[in-house]
């Protein structure tokens, strides 16, 4: 039994529905641009009169949100809150599923190893990820191109965008120590839900105070945007948090299954 490509087809039309969200998402976002940017000048009026702190916890910024890249950054916000949902779900369903369908002592039976089997759905949803951030970033650009009035920073767009990536490994490796930790999750969805808006007002707290240690507690700051743009880089001490994280929920993962006792049907 292959269970890669086994995981890899159970996750198919899931992958294929969260890809088509985003892509739904960004031409939707991206397709506003041209009416928006004719009337920037009176929107950033508008702008002007909320409060600061509501600015800069939705990601609004009055000086670059009439460009392109500027406006996508704005949206990119909500992007990044569907692409942690599709991360967080996967990374909690993949290894718990067994648990909650009771597969999963027959699935130990067969002459594969615990890691193995982590390793398999690991790569799966890994795979299931990719495939959805190529997708994303296609489209990205091909809407890009065709609504930019002006040349834009092709580098800053692509490294915003391949940012979700990022994001969604750490909300992947995350799901997935939830899902040791706690096998008898019932309900998947609400697990997800719950996990990644509680980062994301946390997230909109942090960018409203500005508080730096505060970022280092929600993955949906260690990318940001005006950070990027201006230096077409990620912030290294982000980044290399984000790497640890997963790096700690991957091995913690593989540690607890290994260890964990499975109950038979």
């Amino acid at each position: 039994m292959n269970m890669f490509l086994h995981e890899l087809k159970a996750y198919r039309k899931s992958t294929m529905i969260w890809t088509l969200s985003l892509v739904a998402l960004v031409v939707l976002f991206l397709s506003m641009f041209p009416s928006f940017s004719k009337d920037a000048e009176e929107f950033k009026k508008l702008l002007e009169g909320f409060p600061v702190e509501l600015r800069k916890a939705i990601g609004l910024s009055v000086d670059s949100i009439a460009t392109l890249i500027g406006f996508f950054s704005y949206a990119f916000l909500y992007l990044k809150l569907a692409g942690a949902i599709q991360a967080m779900n996967l990374g909690t369903s993949i290894l718990s599923k067994e648990t909650r369908e009771k597969t999963a002592d027959f699935l130990l039976t067969k002459p594969v190893t615990r890691a193995q089997v982590v390793t398999s759905k690991l790569m799966a949803a890994l795979v299931s990820l990719v495939i959805t951030n190529i997708v994303f970033i296609t489209a990205t650009f091909m809407m890009a191109s065709i609504v930019a009035e002006d040349d834009f920073n092709k580098e800053a767009l692509f490294l915003i965008g391949a940012s979700l990536f990022f994001l969604q490994l750490i909300f992947m490796a995350l799901g997935i120590v939830t899902s040791v930790i706690f096998p008898r999750i019932k309900s998947v969805i609400s697990v997800s839900l719950g996990t990644v808006f509680g980062f994301f007002m946390l997230g909109m707290i942090s960018s409203s105070t500005e508080d730096q240690a505060l970022r280092y507690l929600t993955p949906f700051n260690y990318f940001d945007s005006s950070y990027i743009t201006e230096h077409a880089s990620y912030e290294a001490s982000f980044l290399v948090t984000g790497a640890l994280v997963i790096m700690a929920a991957v091995v913690a993962s593989y540690y607890l299954y290994a260890k964990k006792d499975v109950h038979s049907v």
